[in-house]
């Protein structure tokens, strides 16, 4: 596997995860998209945007309601 695409399956993860995290995915291209992926970059790929959404809550908060 190159670098290339090794690059474009994280990225191919990436979109895959982020589509899910708001619920909108097409059956067909769900079920494509499932055949390509490597379960250890979802898990990878779902933490991290979870740590980031988490993050961007609290300073989001933090900048609405100052202490």
């Amino acid at each position: 596997m190159s670098i290339g695409s090794a690059a474009m399956a994280v990225l191919h993860t990436v979109k895959l995860v982020a589509w899910s995290f708001i619920g909108l995915r097409v059956s067909t291209d769900a079920e494509q998209g499932v055949k390509k992926i490597n379960p250890l970059h979802v898990i990878a790929v779902g933490l991290v945007l979870v740590f980031m959404f988490v993050g961007a809550l609290v300073l989001f908060v933090n900048w609405v309601v100052p202490i």
